[in-house]
């Protein structure tokens, strides 16, 4: 499948429409001083909570026969939890979306949670922190399952849990914003929090002892996820399921020299292994655990019999490399083969289905360029080229069974932490006026995809 991609908070805006509950980005995006860049929030984004039918010609118009987006877990149950009531609105808005990319022949790949969790949960109880949103998660994905099963038949319950525990309980970077950092976070411990610890935390006036590890409840939120759906749902709505990671990948800066072979491998482990490894092989990387000693948690054998095997297939999330240990953010290196290694290895093989479900580049100062100019994207254009040339290659030299491509992103949008000074999108954005204009980019993508369609 040639596919393109967006998610719900960096591109729907009207974050109270449709009964929709405010999540944890609302609320960090919001904070004084920001956090964010340019002090912006996904309040408007490119409006597409109201423009998404023009969002979907676009995607025609471009070739694409696949949409991966996410929806909001609090446009679905505003308050989040498994006893709160469920949102009809916000169900029905994502069905309009399925119904008509369905009918105008695009396949929607779902992912049902893209960093945005319903803020009441983190309140409650400290969202990610606590082993109850496990439960709570697993309810989210029934409903959606039900809602939408009918017409869905691929299914992505986490987007790269690297980000949410790290960027988000570690660096402090994205919502909530937990950090060690008190600059940066009145509350936090980087050291645990994305990890495992047994220690006191305080949310607003609520104190619990709780057992820490953003890391490790995501995969369990995952693990049961995809549990509930093989025995629920999967035999009669006949989909597939499986988790997406992120990775950098990392090659020795000297191929000859052990400590750079050894530091890059380190690097993969803590970052695609920390939840590949778990899942496709069934126990954590030996670096990480040796790194992190007892604050990397233990599964139980009950829990390890679920995580084990829990993905139809291998969902990478790729944008560059690095050389190891010299790192030059300037380097771009075409490795498309490599990062698939891992997923060939003949002695703990994973899912041999592969999905490369985001793929992207920001070329440098588009965003204070007029559209006439930005549409112009020669950089992006060959970033495409070399990197679809490498896949290419992985699918017919190294015989990896790669299923889908998905380019992010199909419009400029926010871009998290550095909100809308940073553009990703095929489709330059206005964002005074919402006007959308295809770049350049846009038009290498429908003619790669209209000449790669299967025969």
């Amino acid at each position: 499948m040639h596919d393109i991609l967006e998610a719900s908070y960096q591109t729907e805006g009207s974050p109270a429409a449709g009964n929709r509950g405010p999540s944890i980005w609302d609320t960090f995006t919001h904070q004084d001083p920001s956090p964010i860049a340019d002090r912006s929030s996904g309040d408007t984004a490119t409006d597409s909570f109201n423009r998404w039918k023009e969002d979907i010609a676009l995607l025609k118009s471009y070739g694409a026969n696949a949409y991966r987006f996410s929806i909001s877990w609090s446009r679905i149950i505003p308050n989040g939890g498994r006893t709160d009531q469920v949102n009809s609105e916000g169900v029905k808005f994502y069905r309009d979306i399925i119904e008509e990319l369905l009918r105008v022949g695009i396949t929607p790949f779902l992912t049902l949670y893209h960093w945005d969790l319903p803020q009441t949960l983190h309140d409650r109880y400290g969202g990610w922190l606590n082993r109850e949103v496990v439960d709570d998660f697993v309810h989210y994905a029934k409903v959606c399952f039900e809602s939408f099963g009918d017409l869905v038949k691929h299914w992505i319950p986490i987007n790269e849990p690297w980000c949410v525990s790290t960027l988000g309980y570690g660096y402090g970077a994205f919502a909530p914003g937990r950090s060690s950092d008190r600059k940066r976070s009145l509350a936090g411990n980087s050291k645990t929090e994305p990890f495992m610890c047994v220690c006191f935390i305080v949310i607003q006036t609520l104190t619990l002892k709780r057992s820490v590890s953003v890391g490790h409840n995501l995969l369990l939120s995952h693990a049961f996820a995809v549990k509930l759906y093989r025995e629920q749902f999967q035999g009669k709505q006949k989909g597939s399921i499986g988790i997406t990671l992120d990775c950098v990948w990392c090659i020795p800066y000297d191929e000859n020299d052990g400590a750079c072979i050894e530091a890059a491998q380190t690097a993969i482990d803590t970052r695609l292994g920390w939840f590949a490894d778990p899942i496709y092989k069934g126990h954590y990387p030996a670096s990480l655990a040796a790194s992190l000693g007892d604050r990397l948690p233990k599964f139980t054998d009950a829990e390890i019999a679920v995580v084990k095997g829990s993905s139809d297939f291998f969902g990478i999330n790729t944008y560059t490399t690095s050389l190891v240990p010299f790192v030059s953010l300037h380097v771009q290196l075409i490795v498309a083969d490599a990062i698939f290694d891992d997923v060939q290895d003949p002695e703990e093989p994973m899912s041999t289905k592969a999905n490369v479900t985001e793929n992207g580049f920001p070329c440098k100062d588009k965003d204070t360029h007029a559209a006439a100019e930005a549409v112009n994207d020669a950089d992006r254009v060959e970033y495409y080229r070399d990197y679809t040339k490498a896949l290419l290659e992985a699918v017919n030299v190294d015989g990896v069974d790669v299923r889908s491509y998905f380019a992010w992103s199909l419009l400029d949008n926010f871009e998290w932490a550095e909100g809308y000074t940073v553009r990703f999108g095929v489709t330059h954005v206005n964002y005074e006026t919402q006007e959308r204009t295809p770049k350049a980019s846009s038009r290498f993508l429908e003619e790669w995809f209209e000449g790669h369609k299967l025969k």
